[in-house]
C-alpha cells in the first residue's frame, strides 16, 4: 500500500511544494506555446520535460542509480553539445545570405546588435563580485550574457560549456525572450527614434553578385573563424556546413531533409531535454530570477545597440541616402521574427515605408553575428581564466 501512494506522500513537505510549483511552471510554458503560440516547437516540449523531471522520484531522469531516458538524452545530446550543433546545421540550411550580399552594409548591424551580450556579461560579473554567494564568475557571466545572442542553440552550447548548473534558466530565458521579440523591441525602438526617422524610405539595392559567392562564403567564414578563434569551429562550422548544403545546388534532398526532418526531430529532443534540466532544487533559487532579468536586459541593449549604430552611421550619410534606424534593431538573431516586427512598425507609421529587405539583410547578418559572438566568448574566457 505504501508503494501505491508513494507518489503522493513524496510531495509532502517543502521539497514537494517546490516540485508542484515547477510542474505548474511547466504547465504555464505549455499554455504559452498552445494559447499564445510563443515558440511552440520548443516551449511545449520544455514545459512537458519540466513536468516529467519534477514528478515524484523523477524516474524519467534517474532512479536508484539507473539513468532514465531523459538523462540518457541529456548526456548524449546536451553534455556533448551534439543537439545544438545539429540544430545549427538545420537552421542554416534554411537561411539565405543573398539579401546580405546585396546590402553589405547590413553586415555591420549583425555585429552592433550584439552589444547587449557584452554589456550583460559585465553586469553579471559585477553582480557576482558584489554578491559572491550568487556564484557568477566570468564563465557563468559569459553564459548568461549569451542569452542576448537571441539564438537558443548558441546559448545552450555556451551554457553547457561554462555554466551547466544554470542551463535550465539560461535556455528558458533565451527561447522565451526570442518569442517575446514582438513585445520587447517596439518600445525600445520608439524610445530611441523619432517619427521622422521611423518613416525614412531607403533606396532599394539591387546590386548583383557572383553566384559563386554563395559557395565561397561559408567555406571562407569557416576557415577564417578556425584560424582566428579555434574554439568557435563547432558553432561556425556546423552553421556554415548547413548553408553550404543549401547553396551548393547538388544536395537538394539533403538540404530539404536538414530544413524539415532534422530540424523537427532535434528540436523535439532538444526541448524535452532542456526541460529535464529544470529540476526544482536547481531552478527555484534567486539566481534564476536574476538570470531572467539579465536576459531581458541583454535583449533590450541588443536592440538599442543596433538602433543607435544606425543613427551614428546616418551622421555621415547624405540626405536621401540615410538608413531607417529601425533596421538596426533587426541585427539580432531572432530570424525572421525581428525583420517582420520592423516592417510592421514601419507600416504602422507610414503605409508607404517598406524596409523589409533591409531588415531581412540585417536579420540574416545577426544570425552570423550571434554565432561569432558566441565563438569570441568561447575563445576569450579560457584565456582570461588561464585554462
Amino acid at each position: 500500500m505504501n508503494d501505491l501512494f508513494i507518489g503522493f506522500t513524496s510531495l509532502a513537505g517543502t521539497d514537494g511544494i517546490l516540485r508542484i510549483l515547477m510542474m505548474l511552471i511547466g504547465i504555464l510554458l505549455i499554455w504559452l506555446a498552445i494559447k499564445k503560440e510563443y515558440e511552440p516547437m520548443l516551449l511545449l516540449p520544455i514545459g512537458f520535460g519540466a513536468i516529467l523531471v519534477n514528478l515524484p522520484l523523477s524516474v524519467a531522469f534517474e532512479y536508484e542509480g539507473a539513468p532514465g531516458f531523459l538523462k540518457i538524452l541529456f548526456e548524449a545530446g546536451i553534455a556533448t553539445e551534439l543537439f545544438p550543433v545539429l540544430i545549427f546545421i538545420a537552421v542554416e540550411a534554411m537561411c539565405d545570405f543573398g539579401p546580405m550580399f546585396q546590402n553589405p552594409v547590413m553586415m555591420f548591424f549583425g555585429a552592433a546588435a550584439q552589444f547587449g551580450i557584452f554589456f550583460t556579461v559585465l553586469a553579471a560579473l559585477a553582480l557576482g563580485r558584489a554578491f559572491p554567494q550568487l556564484g557568477f564568475d566570468l564563465p557563468t557571466a559569459s553564459a548568461i550574457g549569451i542569452i542576448g545572442a537571441a539564438d537558443g542553440p548558441t546559448s545552450i552550447y555556451v551554457a553547457s560549456k561554462f555554466a551547466r548548473p544554470y542551463l535550465g534558466p539560461i535556455s528558458v530565458a533565451a527561447y522565451s525572450y526570442m518569442s517575446l521579440v514582438p513585445l520587447i523591441q517596439p518600445p525600445v525602438i520608439k524610445a530611441l527614434t523619432s517619427k521622422k526617422e521611423r518613416v525614412i524610405k531607403m533606396k532599394i539595392n539591387t546590386a548583383s553578385y557572383p553566384r559563386g559567392l554563395r559557395i565561397v562564403f561559408p567555406i571562407a567564414v569557416t576557415v577564417i573563424a578556425g584560424l582566428v578563434a579555434p574554439m568557435s569551429v563547432p558553432l561556425i562550422g556546423s552553421l556554415m556546413f548547413g548553408n553550404l548544403i543549401r547553396e551548393c545546388g547538388v544536395l537538394e534532398k539533403l538540404s530539404l531533409a536538414a530544413q524539415n526532418e532534422l530540424a523537427s526531430i532535434v528540436t523535439l529532443l532538444l526541448g524535452i531535454t532542456i526541460g529535464s534540466s529544470m529540476r526544482a532544487d536547481q531552478f527555484l533559487r534567486p539566481q534564476t530570477l536574476i538570470i531572467l532579468a539579465l536576459g531581458l536586459v541583454a535583449f533590450i541593449f541588443d536592440t538599442a545597440g543596433g538602433v543607435l549604430f544606425a543613427k551614428f552611421l546616418n551622421l555621415f550619410r547624405k540626405e536621401g541616402d540615410k538608413i531607417n534606424p529601425m533596421v538596426g534593431a533587426a541585427g539580432i538573431s531572432a530570424f525572421p521574427m525581428s525583420a517582420r516586427v520592423i516592417q510592421k512598425l514601419a507600416t504602422a507609421e507610414d503605409g508607404n515605408t517598406f524596409v523589409i529587405m533591409e531588415a531581412v539583410s540585417a536579420n540574416v547578418s545577426g544570425q552570423l553575428g550571434s554565432v561569432m559572438a558566441g565563438g569570441i566568448v568561447l575563445a576569450l574566457v579560457p584565456v582570461l581564466m588561464g585554462w
